[in-house]
């Protein structure tokens, strides 16, 4: 609409310029997995219940088809699953990032904590390396955020007092002599790159980011071993609506990533 997306509560004005993406005849996802080539994905499962699964996806994974990327975690998913009809990604992680994905079994379930992400209810927690020394222990960072899609259907995230409100909460665990540090983030929002574009406008941005990030740091850390966005989501808490039933789930940090961290050198 307008150049731009909608939301489906989206009111027609006069005027407006609709466009409608040509469809693709794509063959089913059945045809484009074998069994073998998938068992991995099971593995991943780090916690199930009757109403959610939580997945520890691993970085260069999308979590669904779209944008010239065919298949993702929930395609995947739904075909090792077909007894779960309503199988539906909760919330979304970059395809760079690795870690905690929670995924809907149930309809109701989906409801639920899709209120909760309204609400803010939703806690996560992220590991992330970023540029340079971040000054103090802790820092909440409240900036506005809009999301641009290029000719090439890219995403592009920037700073924009008039865009949706997104705080991240960042919380330094640990200096390095190379240059960077060890943040804990936590967010209630959920916004597209958000960590990714708030650190960045903070002047630290994220190690591994080829769109925000300071090229001549990555090559830093690629020398580090780093080939790789260092995001990681740790953790996802919430409390189940009606129940009050605690709901925490946690991912380790992947092995590759701690072994940047060891070659990084620590210094206190």
């Amino acid at each position: 609409m307008n150049s731009g997306r909608v939301r489906p509560s989206y009111r027609l004005k006069l005027d407006d310029l609709i466009r409608v993406p040509p469809v693709s005849q794509r063959p089913p996802a059945e045809h484009a997995f074998k069994k073998e080539d998938t068992d991995w994905l099971v593995k991943r499962i780090i916690y199930e219940d009757s109403r959610i699964l939580v997945l520890d996806k691993p970085s260069g994974l999308a979590v669904h088809g779209g944008s010239g990327i065919f298949l993702g975690c929930i395609e995947a998913l739904r075909y090792l699953r077909p007894n779960l009809p309503s199988l539906e990604l909760v919330h979304r992680l970059d395809r760079g990032t690795s870690g905690c994905l929670l995924v809907a079994k149930r309809r109701s379930a989906l409801r639920r904590v899709h209120q909760l992400l309204r609400e803010g209810q939703v806690h996560k927690r992220y590991l992330a390396l970023v540029e340079g020394v971040w000054q103090g222990a802790e820092t909440d960072v409240d900036f506005n955020l809009t999301a641009n899609r290029r000719k090439r259907g890219e995403t592009f995230v920037r700073v924009d007092s008039e865009g949706k409100p997104a705080h991240s909460h960042f919380r330094t665990i640990e200096r390095y002599e190379s240059g960077a540090t060890l943040m804990e983030v936590s967010t209630t929002t959920g916004r597209t790159h958000q960590i990714r574009v708030h650190a960045a406008h903070m002047g630290h941005a994220v190690a591994g980011d080829e769109r925000y990030g300071n090229q001549e740091f990555n090559s830093i850390m690629k020398n580090k071993g780093l080939r790789r966005l260092f995001l990681h989501a740790l953790s996802i808490s919430f409390v189940w609506p009606q129940t009050e039933e605690e709901f925490f789930v946690s991912a380790s940090l992947p092995s590759e990533l701690g072994q940047v961290l060891d070659r990084a050198s620590a210094s206190r």
